[in-house]
């Protein structure tokens, strides 16, 4: 038992060097180069080599391997991590009590990790295939060409999944932090006084060397720690032994041993600053190291894509999004997903992105303010969790959280110097998707109240039927019920419209919990109400897709008289008419009404079968 268990963690350890780890692991191709060619270009001289070495150690360290790895991971719902990890723990607690306030700043570090699911696979790309420009000056002309080809392929291929690609993903990683720590560790036998950056002393200086200067260069240095976040919103996939294991013993002395390795090479020879990474390269390798800098990028860039096909899922989970189209791509891992549309939207925007930034350092004014941002209010959030969920005293949450606060807010303050030169464009995509989520949260809150007034009582639903005693039409009738203690309006209507019923009636609901995944013998309860008519209800975790036909089967299971053959599944649609009295702004309502129009289909959404289904309309002021 023992050794299977080993092994399973070994597993995980590789997987999550893979998966967790692209994003930060690539940093070291472009976060020094940034530093020093950037906008806010640093002198490479000696004192600024060792404050710039400095800065990115402590960074690490604070950011990385305490807040996150140490304190914040350990705020998990059911082993998921995730800014919507979190609310839904804190709802679970709360419920009605959680404020409004506290569920639009998840929403909008949530929003934020799209703007980053945006610029992370062009910033990646970008600098890997920059490295050709450093083997010969020749290849600058197809620099950009070859990025956009890498991009539409990476995109193109996530309708495969990563399922089959994942095993793959680990080894390509463990070969990269490798010769990126064995690259580095030649450059520090030249220059062993680089390891001097430890010392806090070197980073403090820099700073009164360097006044604003210097403040506004940690937008450059937040590159390093970039993709921090993943940490923590993939640890349900491979859990927080594993990550801490692969972040403490692999990936952090492979980052540190390449960035000290590129200060020590500029401490040698300040022209290198240009591109510190590839010249560390042997001219002999540039090109082989330039193909696994690249497969390494695409990996990176596949871990944050998938991340935000999760986020969107659990939005949609959550209500705070419309149905899309999502489809599972492995049969081993429940979270990787693919959304297509979203797939197309993000592809459309990575290109556009590309021909309009054209270079790494061009785009990575546009780098940081969404992650300084989705790292601040996971660090609100956080005091929150401490103080509901573990009870823990002013006295001692308050220290923990200011010390967090502060460094967020820090870098967060050095990023804004980069809002007009491109850190305006994630801050607009977070806004927007902020804004869509808002709106159909409230829409759909705004509905309900409306769709109350049409219904009745379970009860009184069942005495309507015993005293009418319609007509009862052979096979089964299963209506989608959004409602606790009600019928649904549309089984009104069609009772009113036929005076008739399907012989075996299911009124069924379809839950979403607030925990990831719900345990199997809590998945569908049932209940027999008379008349042939039966209450049945699904639970579904926020990071699992509901399927009505395996529920109805668990039900029947249950002892539910259904035949699974014979079934009609009647689901309502809404259709808006202008209401004199206006509960949402004019364009709040365009955007609701356009969403609901487009949205996908209940039937697709809870795997119904489309040929069983029919639709019921139902025409409501809005």
């Amino acid at each position: 038992m023992g050794h299977k268990l080993r092994e399973k963690t070994h597993i995980l350890v590789i997987g999550a060097l893979g998966v967790v780890f692209g994003d930060i692991g690539t940093s070291p191709l472009y976060t020094v180069k940034v530093c020093f060619t950037g906008q806010a270009g640093l002198a490479p001289s000696p004192p600024n080599v060792l404050g710039l070495m400095s800065l990115i150690f402590w960074s690490l360290t604070l950011v990385v391997s305490i807040k996150y790895a140490l304190f914040i991971m350990r705020a998990d719902d059911e082993g998921e991590g995730g800014v919507f990890a979190m609310l839904a723990l804190l709802h679970k607690k709360l419920g009605p009590n959680l404020g409004r306030g506290l569920v639009l700043a998840g929403l909008f570090g949530s929003a934020l990790l799209y703007g980053d699911g945006l610029i992370t696979p062009v910033i990646s790309v970008l600098s890997a295939l920059e490295g050709l420009e450093v083997a010969t000056t020749q290849a600058q002309p197809f620099v950009l060409p070859l990025t956009c080809m890498v991009l539409i392929l990476l995109f193109w291929a996530q309708s495969h999944g990563t399922g089959r690609l994942g095993k793959f993903f680990g080894p390509v990683m463990i070969l990269w932090f490798a010769v990126i720590a064995w690259l580095g560790l030649m450059a520090i036998v030249t220059r062993p006084e680089i390891l001097a950056a430890v010392n806090p002393l070197h980073g403090l200086q820099f700073f009164l060397r360097n006044g604003l200067h210097g403040f506004f260069i940690l937008g450059a240095v937040v590159l390093c720690i970039t993709g921090c976040e993943a940490l923590y919103l993939d640890m349900g996939h491979f859990g927080v032994k594993s990550i801490r294991i692969s972040w403490y013993f692999i990936a952090l002395p492979a980052l540190l041993l390449n960035y000290f390795g590129q200060g020590a090479l500029v401490l040698n020879d300040p022209r290198t600053a240009t591109d510190a990474f590839y010249h560390l390269v042997p001219h002999a390798w540039l090109y082989p190291m330039v193909a696994l800098a690249t497969a390494a990028t695409i990996i990176a860039s596949q871990a944050i894509i998938s991340g935000v096909f999760s986020l969107t899922r659990q939005a949609m989970q959550l209500g705070f999004l419309p149905g899309m189209r999502v489809l599972h791509t492995s049969e081993m891992a429940e979270g990787q997903v693919y959304a297509p549309d979203v797939n197309v939207l993000m592809m459309v925007a990575a290109i556009l992105l590309t021909i309009y930034f054209k270079a790494s350092e061009n785009l990575a004014a546009a780098y940081g303010i969404a992650v300084t941002g989705d790292m601040f209010i996971t660090s609100v959030v956080f005091f929150f969790i401490t103080r509901q969920i573990w009870g823990w005293s002013l006295v001692k949450a308050l220290p923990l959280c200011l010390l967090f606060w502060g460094v967020d807010l820090t870098f967060f303050s050095a990023c804004l110097g980069k809002f007009i030169t491109g850190g305006w464009f994630p801050l607009a995509i977070a806004v927007v998707i902020l804004s869509i989520m808002v709106t159909w949260w409230d829409g759909w809150k705004t509905l309900a109240l409306k769709v109350m007034t049409m219904t009745i009582t379970r009860d009184k639903f069942i005495e309507k039927v015993a005293a009418e005693k319609p007509l009862r039409l052979p096979g089964t009738g299963v209506f989608l019920s959004t409602f606790h203690k009600e019928v649904p309006p549309m089984l009104l209507r069609y009772l009113t419209q036929t005076r008739a019923l399907p012989e075996n009636l299911v009124i069924l609901s379809v839950l979403t919990a607030d925990v990831p995944e719900v345990e199997e013998n809590k998945r569908v309860e049932t209940h027999a109400l008379g008349h042939g008519v039966y209450r049945v209800t699904g639970h579904n975790g926020f990071m699992e897709t509901p399927d009505v036909p395996e529920i109805l089967a668990k039900a029947r299971r249950q002892g539910v008289d259904i035949d699974l053959d014979n079934v009609t599944y009647y689901l309502g649609r809404i259709n808006l008419v202008p209401a004199r009295k206006k509960n949402m702004t004019r364009w709040q309502r365009f955007l609701f009404a356009f969403m609901l129009r487009n949205a996908v289909s209940r039937s697709t959404y809870l795997n119904i079968p489309p040929a069983k289904v029919l639709e019921i309309g139902v025409q409501m002021e809005f």
